[in-house]
C-alpha cells in the first residue's frame, strides 16, 4: 500500500512538475523509459563499456579480441591494481549525467546510475564481497564542493551490488591541482605520493578492495591510490569508475 502511494504521488508530481532530461532538457516520460532524468532518445545514446574491454580500465574494444588485454594507455600506466571497470564513456548523455552530479549537486541522477549498475550483468560478480574505497578529496576541496562524488557513487554501488561495505581508508596527504588541464606526465607527477592511509585505519591483506572514482582519464589518480593501499599491505586491488574518457 505504501509503495502504491509513493508511486501515485510520484506520478502526480510528474504531471505537475514534469522532469527534464539532463542532456537535451526535453521532457522525460517515465512510463516509456527506464530512466528518470534522461529522455528515451538520449538514453539510447549512452555508450556503455561492455565486454570485450580493457582489463585495467574497462574501455571497450571494438572488433574481435582474443584473451584479456590492456589498452595502450593502461600499458603505459603500469597499474598497481589488477582489474578495472567503467560503466559508460564520458561523452554525450554520459558526460551530462556526471557533470550534473559533480558540478550541479544533482544527487537525483544517482537513481538512474543505480539502475544502470543493477542491470549491468558483467558488474554483479565484480563487486562480490569487496570493500569499496572512495577516492578522497582534499578537505578544502570537499568543504568547497560540499560533498565527495566518489563517496556518493560508492554508496550507490553498495545499495545495488553485493559489495561488503564502504571504508574511507585514504586521505589526501597534500593538496593537488586539478587534473583537468594536465597531460599524462603532469597528472602522474601531480598525484605522486598524494595519498596516504587515514589515521587509525588498516587494510586486511586478503580482502578485496575496489577503489571508486567518477571518471577514468589516464588512471593516474586511481593508480596513486592503489599504490598507497598496496604500500599498506593490500594484495587484491581493483578499480571502478562511472565514466571513461
Amino acid at each position: 500500500m505504501q509503495a502504491l502511494t509513493k508511486k501515485t504521488i510520484r506520478a502526480l508530481a510528474d504531471i505537475v512538475f514534469p522532469r527534464s532530461c539532463v542532456h537535451c532538457t526535453g521532457l522525460v516520460h517515465p512510463n516509456k523509459n527506464e530512466f528518470d532524468y534522461l529522455c528515451l532518445d538520449c538514453s539510447k545514446e549512452l555508450q556503455f563499456c561492455t565486454p570485450p574491454a580493457c582489463i585495467s580500465c574497462g574501455y571497450p574494444f571494438y572488433g574481435a579480441v582474443i584473451g584479456p588485454r590492456s589498452c595502450p594507455h593502461c600499458v603505459e600506466l603500469n597499474p598497481c591494481y589488477k582489474y578495472g571497470k567503467s560503466v559508460f564513456l564520458t561523452q554525450g548523455p554520459g558526460r551530462s549525467l556526471l557533470h550534473n552530479l559533480k558540478y550541479q549537486s544533482g544527487f537525483y541522477v544517482l537513481q538512474d546510475i543505480g539502475r544502470v549498475i543493477k542491470n549491468t550483468p558483467h558488474l554483479s560478480q565484480y563487486f562480490k564481497d569487496a570493500v569499496l574505497v572512495p577516492v578522497p578529496l582534499h578537505p578544502d576541496k570537499e568543504r568547497e564542493r560540499g560533498f565527495n562524488q566518489s563517496e556518493l557513487i560508492a554508496q550507490t554501488l553498495a545499495r545495488n551490488t553485493a559489495a561488503k561495505n564502504i571504508q574511507c581508508l585514504l586521505k589526501r596527504a597534500r593538496f593537488t591541482a586539478s587534473q583537468t588541464q594536465l597531460n599524462r606526465k603532469e597528472r602522474y607527477q601531480n598525484v605522486k605520493n598524494a595519498f596516504a592511509l587515514t589515521p587509525k585505519t588498516h587494510v586486511v591483506k586478503d580482502s578485496i578492495y575496489i577503489l571508486v572514482d567518477d571518471v577514468f582519464t589516464t588512471g593516474s589518480t586511481l593508480n596513486a591510490c592503489a599504490q598507497a593501499l598496496q604500500n599498506a599491505g593490500a594484495k587484491h586491488l581493483k578499480v571502478f569508475t562511472l565514466g571513461h574518457g
